[in-house]
């Protein structure tokens, strides 16, 4: 057992289909064998603290792609492989869905989010709910990073006292703990990005429209999507050519111009050759300490080697402008009250309202760091026909695209621009646009460093292609001294 358990630590997609192929191994022993690694590493010894539960089918569900597997029929890249979901991602099976909230620890919802019926079709085992920092981060004002009141403080597996990132802070520890292949993660503004910086994994923040939201509890129909949290870059390909699709109950999947990509086509060795990479240094390298200030430089100078025309010191023209959280907490309310139709009425929560009481009657088990995003939010009239709301949406909008990234890359005539970790993740958050971080190296402290590369509205396969070329000159991921 603790052979095999060591044998699947960094294990790809590809490495493991080809064992199971092979015979090598089985769905069965994969399975056991995370599952044994969550208990050694998660539920005791250093105490993670990544996952929330574990699906009580995981083995049954193994034992029927075994089967599967022996009589011909694979579902898809997929088949067979152990997959770690954030808490707000609906599966209806056996396990809750609850955003890492008191309120929500009975719920089981009553579909499977649309992704998550996208990799069941591919054969995905969905092993396990991961932690998160609390309703995605979008509660209270000063909640540390990867708490929930369901599930308590997150870690970091490169050190306790490192920041575990943003609110997919337990897809990004689970999963760079080696406790399941890949992971999802969701994102509003920086929540992929963040865990997976401060983790040493690849986050893909795709494009707004190119991964259904149905299923998942929401923040911002404006800003939120899914995304793949993996080790490699290729994992990251291949999991969000499954997860992407037509939703018809999600119309912004209709905007999608990459419904035939299959972005492992754009893994190549010389992708970043000729490509024009702008810097983009003030205000976001001023974000982060001079250490990792250095290691992006270092990365800097990979890029160039490999080919990449890098231009120094572009500057975002909408940077320094008024910024707010307007938009999200106009449409938090909503769309919130929207997903709360779909929770069993037993429950009693069908409003903001609700949670804020419940929340309240709780009292120090739920509100710990209080619930101030919850009152800003429940303050709003909830209509988004507000000129308060319509006006901060043009703002959002136009200022992050026309006068924000569209006029950087535009003007520079850029491929993509790079920031440190997720120091430069609200403008793209706001625009809608993709970010891929790649691992960039650890401070002497062993603390992870990522670089992010971000472009325009479905550019995803050049962002893979400058990811993907960057990772193969220089392998930067190191497994986690837990």
């Amino acid at each position: 057992m603790t052979e095999l358990m060591n044998w699947i630590e960094e294990k790809t997609i590809k490495q493991l289909q080809a064992a199971l192929e092979s015979g090598e191994i089985t769905s069965r022993k994969l399975v056991l064998n995370y599952l044994k690694r969550i208990s050694k590493l998660d539920s005791s010894g250093p105490t993670l603290n990544s996952m929330l539960e574990v699906n009580p089918d995981a083995l049954y569900l193994a034992d029927k792609l075994d089967v599967e597997r022996r009589e011909g029929k694979t579902r898809g890249p997929l088949h067979g492989l152990p997959v770690v979901i954030k808490d707000n991602v609906d599966t209806n099976d056996k396990m809750h869905t609850s955003a890492g909230s008191l309120l929500l620890k009975d719920h089981i919802a009553k579909e499977d989010a649309f992704i998550v019926k996208q990799l069941r079709a591919a054969g995905a085992i969905i092993i396990g709910k991961a932690n998160m920092t609390e309703w995605a981060n979008f509660i209270a004002e000063d909640m540390p990073t990867g708490y929930s009141s369901r599930g308590g403080q997150t870690l970091n597996p490169y050190g306790k006292d490192f920041m575990v990132g943003g609110s997919s802070a337990g897809t990004g520890a689970a999963i760079a703990s080696n406790l399941a292949v890949v992971g999802i993660g969701t994102e509003t503004s920086g929540s992929i990005l963040s865990p997976a910086s401060q983790n040493s994994l690849v986050g893909v923040k795709p494009t707004v429209g190119l991964i259904s939201r149905s299923g998942i509890i929401p923040i911002s129909h404006t800003q939120d999507t899914a995304g793949p949290m993996t080790r490699t870059v290729e994992d990251a390909a291949i999991l969000l050519s499954v997860m992407k699709g037509i939703d018809e109950k999600d119309s912004v999947t209709y905007t999608s111009s990459s419904k035939e990509i299959n972005y492992t086509d754009y893994l190549k060795i010389d992708g970043l050759k000729g490509k024009r990479i702008g810097v983009t240094r003030k205000p976001y390298f001023d974000y982060v300490e001079k250490e990792k200030q250095d290691l992006i430089d270092k990365a800097i100078e990979i890029l160039t080697a490999q080919g990449a025309e890098v231009i120094e010191h572009i500057e975002m023209p909408s940077v320094a402008e008024d910024w707010n959280i307007n938009v999200m907490l106009y449409e938090f309310k909503p769309a919130l009250e929207a997903y709360l139709k779909t929770v069993d009425s037993s429950l009693g929560m069908r409003t903001l309202a609700d949670l804020i009481n419940e929340n309240r009657n709780l009292g120090s088990k739920a509100l710990k760091y209080g619930q101030a995003l919850f009152h800003q939010s429940a303050a709003t009239s909830g209509r988004l026909t507000e000129t308060a709301y319509l006006d901060s949406l043009i703002f959002d909008q136009e200022h992050s695209r026309e006068k924000g990234i569209d006029a950087v890359l535009s003007k520079n005539n850029l491929d993509a621009i790079i920031t440190p970790n997720n120091s430069g993740a609200m403008i793209p958050a706001k625009a809608g646009y993709p970010s891929i971080t790649v691992p960039a190296g650890y401070t002497a402290e062993g603390e992870p460093v990522g670089l992010t590369f971000t472009a325009n509205a479905f550019s995803e396969p050049t962002l893979f292609e400058c990811a993907y070329a960057y990772e193969q000159a220089t392998n930067n991921r190191k497994v986690p001294k837990i």
